[in-house]
């Protein structure tokens, strides 16, 4: 699997991002992600458990070790996306 294929899927950024704090169970997962459907919830976690970013442990489903690495790689990005927004007018 490519990474980049995995992170532009939809709905997958939005499941890291939503992981960022701790743990979440399923249902409180899929609540935060606005009620997506429980189908690509379920896809989008097993796609990320493949390989290696999450995992499912007593609380809940969580990043691993390399899961939070991944998003730590990220922030730059966001944080550039953010000044492209103030930039493009859209506050």
């Amino acid at each position: 699997m490519v990474l980049l294929d995995l992170l532009g899927r939809r709905w997958t950024l939005r499941v890291l991002w939503e992981l960022r704090e701790g743990p979440l169970h399923f249902r409180a997962l899929r609540e935060q992600c606005e009620n997506l459907s429980p189908t690509v919830l379920n896809r989008r976690l097993g796609e990320l458990r493949e390989a290696g970013i999450v995992e499912l442990g007593q609380a809940g489903y969580g990043l691993s070790a390399e899961g939070l690495d991944l998003l730590a790689s990220l922030a730059p990005l966001s944080r550039w996306a953010e000044r492209w927004r103030k930039r493009m007018g859209e506050e």
